[in-house]
């Protein structure tokens, strides 16, 4: 890591922070190295783990589609997946379900974006809300099922809460009704948030991951057979995350993996048995006052990422080594004091270099990210904010 931020500051020497930066070098490396561990499964790229065309374009070249064992985008937003797919991607898969309105009317008057796009559904209610948006019942809008993939033991819930759809008789029944209504339906979803997203933290969480990836590929299989029955071959079943390619790419039934975090390798994914963590993305601060000689204050920084409010989702100090957040103030929405060994010896106008929590999350704060390649150039390249899109 210690090589990656001294190209990164090499580069962007004579810029202002705050500023966000993303090592190209190791980027690709960590899109082999997803490739590899997918193991000849197609992967199909996290929009909402990456959050820029650019980065997109890295994995999927220029045309947002396919390039060297990457295919296809999942979106978050169907605005997302129209504007992608109005940008040249021919296969935006939603992650989520959607109640868009106006986007689902748009989709639906589009012939090009009703082929490019597939929407996410797990409730009757959302192909109701899809058809009265549309207002016609002429186009046969492409649907993926959403299913439950988490752990029950009792009544404990190991897993996210996402989809209400979990046994092959339920998802199947679905199906058919969607079918009827006149939607394509083309493929099945499971989303393993226990295995992909839950760090390697003990030998009882590697435990629950094992006994989560066996029960699922049992139900997952017995899931596709039954909605193959009622609609025909699927194209799509999609699994996985950043930390369980090698499981759910393992699976025959398995057509595609997803991942996205691994791109840039957020603090998040720090902790798996299963790849080394490469971080590509950082950003900086700068100092700006020194209220004591241990504490050295820097601009910005309240850069905290989703989920339960929780020191994993605050944006960590790596160099200089030795930094630390304050307890009492942590990362601020306009200043972030930090201590250590290592802040006698900043001065004001230094920068300190972060890592955030979560992947995509941070492009959400910088209108450019800038991408530094081999030769030490930084070029300024727009994230999603700085094209002006922000999508939830």
């Amino acid at each position: 890591m210690t090589a990656t931020i001294d190209r990164l500051t090499a580069a962007t020497a004579q810029l202002d922070p705050p500023l966000a930066a993303l090592d190209l070098t190791t980027l690709r490396t960590n899109a082999s190295d997803l490739v590899r561990r997918a193991n000849g499964t197609p992967v199909r790229v996290a929009s909402k783990s990456v959050r820029c065309r650019a980065v997109l374009e890295q994995a999927l070249g220029s045309s947002l589609t396919a390039s060297g064992g990457f295919r296809g985008i999942m979106s978050y937003s169907l605005r997302e997946a129209i504007w992608l797919a109005q940008q040249g991607a021919e296969d935006v898969l939603m992650g989520y379900p959607t109640v868009d309105r106006a986007a689902l009317a748009e989709l639906g008057a589009d012939p090009a974006l009703l082929d490019r796009v597939t929407l996410m559904v797990d409730d009757v209610a959302q192909l109701d809300a899809a058809r009265a948006a549309m207002g016609t019942d002429r186009v046969r809008p492409r649907v993926c099922l959403d299913v439950d993939a988490s752990l029950r033991i009792g009544p404990a819930h190991l897993g996210v809460r996402r989809s209400p759809l979990r046994e092959p008789g339920e998802v199947a029944r679905l199906a058919k009704l969607a079918a009827d209504r006149g939607f394509d339906v083309v493929g099945v979803m499971f989303y393993e948030a226990q295995i992909a997203g839950l760090q390697d933290t003990s030998l009882a969480v590697r435990m629950v991951k094992k006994a989560s990836a066996a029960e699922l590929s049992k139900r997952r299989t017995a899931v596709v057979d039954a909605v193959t029955a009622e609609v025909g071959k699927l194209e799509i079943v999609n699994s996985g995350g950043t930390g369980s390619l090698e499981l759910s790419s393992a699976d025959s039934s398995v057509t595609e993996v997803t991942a996205g975090s691994g791109l840039y390798v957020p603090t998040l994914f720090d902790r798996y048995h299963s790849f080394t963590p490469r971080p590509a993305m950082f950003f900086a601060l700068p100092a700006v006052r020194k209220p004591t000689t241990r504490v050295t204050t820097l601009f910005g920084g309240g850069y905290i990422a989703s989920g339960p409010a929780a020191k994993s989702r605050i944006p960590s100090p790596v160099w200089p080594s030795g930094l630390k957040l304050l307890r009492n103030e942590g990362a601020g929405e306009v200043q972030t004091p930090v201590t250590g060994a290592a802040a006698a010896t900043l001065a004001v106008g230094d920068r300190v270099w972060f890592r955030h929590a979560k992947a995509g999350e941070l492009c959400e704060r910088f209108s450019d990210l800038y991408l530094v390649d081999g030769d030490g150039r930084a070029t300024a390249t727009p994230t999603y904010r700085g094209e002006g899109k922000c999508f939830g």
